[in-house]
């Protein structure tokens, strides 16, 4: 007996290699028309769509129907908060989708993005925080999620305490990064005494 959904999606996922998305589209289009609650078909339908072709809002409602179908298909969730977390006008719907996911499937690469949303899209530097500090709780040895929280610390929340302890074990797990060193001693120069405690501020005079 033939697979028919690998058949269609294997035919489907050539014609875009090969440059011919319409083709596709039209392949997965007609599988689905016998067998619309397929969601195997439907994601290779909506990244064709999304990716092949640009049309955002027509791939958005094909990952919208795969979630009517499976409201726990955390792949679909995965590529909806990639697409729907580019424009601020999906805020909402992006952080009920982002909030379900985290409960479902919680890991370190998630907490960082959504990390980076809260901060870019929401400008919610303290929960921005609360998701830094959750994905570096997995994963303490991964570089990328300190240097992003270190950014945070440093240009939005002004923590200059926290960020200088980031910035230090950042430069342990990769003593190569130039950046971090180089941000390191302009904090250290800028923000700290000779005895490496945080300078008092100084007072306005009137």
């Amino acid at each position: 007996m033939k697979d028919e959904e690998y058949e269609a999606t294997s035919k489907a996922k050539r014609q875009a290699e090969s440059g011919n998305p319409e083709g596709a589209i039209e392949t997965l289009r007609e599988f689905l028309e016998t067998e619309p609650n397929n969601t195997k078909a439907r994601m290779q339908l909506a990244r064709t769509l999304i990716y092949d072709m640009d049309k955002v809002d027509e791939g958005i409602l094909q990952l919208e129907n795969v979630l009517k179908l499976e409201p726990e298909n955390t792949d679909a969730m995965k590529a909806m908060v990639t697409v729907l977390a580019r424009h601020k006008k999906n805020n909402k719907r992006t952080c009920e989708i982002y909030e379900k996911l985290l409960t479902i499937s919680p890991d370190a690469e998630l907490f960082n993005s959504y990390a980076i949303f809260l901060r870019i899209q929401k400008t919610d530097f303290k929960r921005s925080a609360e998701y830094y500090e959750k994905a570096i709780a997995l994963k303490p040895r991964e570089p990328v999620y300190r240097r992003n929280y270190a950014v945070l610390l440093l240009n939005d929340l002004k923590d200059y305490e926290k960020a200088k302890n980031e910035l230090e074990m950042l430069i342990k797990l990769d003593p190569g990064d130039v950046s971090a060193k180089k941000n390191y001693d302009l904090l250290m120069e800028k923000k700290f005494d000779s005895d490496g405690k945080l300078k008092k501020k100084t007072l306005f005079r009137r």
